[in-house]
């Protein structure tokens, strides 16, 4: 089927072109190239259809008031300590825009930006690929990135890639906010992660660098759990769950479903790590797609990523790339 390219909007002088993407199984994906951000997902039930991300219907409001609806977080995903960091004896300060910390790349972060898009239709894809360059929100090296969405029955396929011309960080993150039901919070999915520890968090949401054990907390997600207590309050997650070493990654690292249980959704990755977030703080002033609120847990991310802060934490993961060792990252999610 044809992949259907049109304008969607217009960003400091650029045209946002929206990608949509649909499937022999009736799924149908809007991607638009502002930050590559998954717009809507819509996918095949009993009686119709059912979008199962957040998003916006009109382009403004995503420079406006998108908290990453849908897009690529980076160039270093998530909290970066003091928003600053040490590299080959020179230090980099970046600009912060979480407190004392860098949040997602910071305020001009790549989720922020136009990205290119090209279509693949023999493959059903969209390559989106963008230049970013020394000195872009503090971080050194030139960089050209690439993201290629592919749409294959109901596995939304997600490959990563970048290279430089100089050691620098890197670790991007899909951002997508789900909701699989019909209500207007996430707090009734049943939600299962295999993880079995997670990186603590200090008074200023970065990682101390330990890594604990989630036995007996609100983070062991190993048997699938409701986001309420047992008194039936809500749950807050914004936390960096530590993946199983030696796990196969043919095994899905997350399984979540809907309250109905008309919907199932898988997540396969590389990475070590992920980042669940059920919207502890969100409150967005305007409307989502087909005028929803969103407010506070009206959705849930499942961040599949290297651990938050690493760059001062040498025990974690490593995230630096060079022109040696380019970035390779892939994840898939299916919605069935």
């Amino acid at each position: 089927m044809p992949i259907d390219v049109s304008t969607f909007g217009e960003f400091k002088g650029k045209r946002v072109d929206q990608f949509r993407l649909v499937s022999t199984t009736g799924v149908s994906v809007d991607i638009i190239g502002y930050g590559v951000a998954v717009r809507d997902w819509r996918v095949p039930v009993a009686g119709g259809e059912r979008s199962v991300v957040l998003g916006f219907d009109n382009f403004d409001a995503y420079p406006e008031h998108s908290p990453h609806f849908g897009s690529l977080a980076g160039r270093v995903a998530n909290r970066v300590k003091n928003a600053s960091f040490d590299l080959n004896g020179k230090h980099y300060t970046l600009p912060a825009n979480a407190g004392t910390l860098q949040l997602h790349g910071g305020d001009e972060g790549l989720g922020r930006q136009v990205w290119d898009g090209q279509v693949d239709e023999a493959n059903n894809a969209v390559r989106f690929t963008h230049f970013s360059p020394d000195g872009a929100m503090g971080y050194p090296g030139s960089v050209n990135f690439s993201a290629t969405y592919t749409l294959r029955g109901n596995k939304l396929r997600l490959e990563l890639s970048a290279t430089t011309d100089q050691p620098t960080p890197i670790s991007l993150v899909q951002h997508q906010y789900f909701n699989l039901g019909t209500t207007a919070d996430v707090l009734d999915h049943s939600i299962q992660v295999n993880s079995s520890a997670y990186t603590q968090l200090g008074e200023d949401l970065a990682p101390t660098g330990a890594i604990l054990p989630s036995r007996g907390t609100i983070y062991d997600l190993r048997t699938a759990r409701t986001m309420r207590d047992a008194s039936g309050a809500p749950v807050d997650y914004d936390i960096g769950m530590v993946l199983d070493t030696g796990r196969a990654t043919s095994e899905p690292i997350a399984t979540v479903i809907s309250p109905d249980k008309d919907l199932t959704l898988k997540l396969w990755s590389d990475r070590p790590g992920v980042q669940v977030y059920n919207s502890v703080t969100t409150d967005v002033a305007a409307p989502g797609l087909g005028g929803k609120h969103y407010g506070n847990h009206s959705g849930f991310c499942l961040e599949d990523q290297a651990f938050a802060d690493a760059l001062h934490n040498p025990h974690f993961p490593n995230i630096i790339y060079s022109p040696e060792r380019p970035y390779r990252h892939w994840c898939e999610f299916e919605i069935a």
